[in-house]
């Protein structure tokens, strides 16, 4: 542990989470944009899904037209700016929002590039995630940092989000 550590309270050694609800999305064939000058840009729009929770006041659906619009730089890395609606099961609102990254070997990124079935223990996919609500029940998501690590399926992304204590 560095110095400056070490006379610190114990509990900036660590972070600590708790499952928060893991959520699947389905996406339509992505919008290609080419190369920019920020990198090669594809837009894939969310066309729906679900969201499911210990918590029974965080279990619902993704409403479409959410999208991803993913930067593919010259080094490997894809980095992602997620911006989702979430409906729950009570019909009450939230806004998801998440930046991430994902990458790996370049053999593995290319075989999931294919569609090909890929261990998510074989690549990087993780992303910070913020929530917006105007309901009142879920007042505590516009406070909370989130992380997710993901895994990429041919008709979608697969998250689970954590809650960060």
């Amino acid at each position: 542990m560095p110095a400056l550590l070490d006379a610190a309270p114990a509990a900036l050694g660590r972070i600590d989470t708790r499952p928060l609800f893991a959520i699947k999305m389905t996406v339509a064939p992505p919008q290609e944009l080419g190369e920019t000058p920020f990198g090669r840009r594809r837009v894939a729009v969310v066309t729906g899904g679900e969201f499911e929770s210990e918590r029974p006041a965080l279990n619902g659906r993704v409403l479409s037209g959410g999208s991803d619009w993913l930067t593919f730089r010259d080094n490997g890395v894809v980095t992602l700016d997620v911006r989702l609606v979430l409906e729950t099961v009570d019909g009450l609102t939230i806004g998801m929002h998440y930046n991430g990254y994902r990458h790996g070997p370049e053999a593995v990124m290319t075989r999931l590039a294919a569609g090909e079935a890929v261990d998510p223990a074989e690549y990087y996919f993780r992303a910070a995630v913020r929530f917006e609500t105007a309901a009142p029940t879920l007042d505590g998501l516009n406070h909370t940092v989130a992380v997710a690590t993901g895994h990429r399926y041919p008709d979608g992304p697969l998250y689970s989000v954590f809650e960060v204590l």
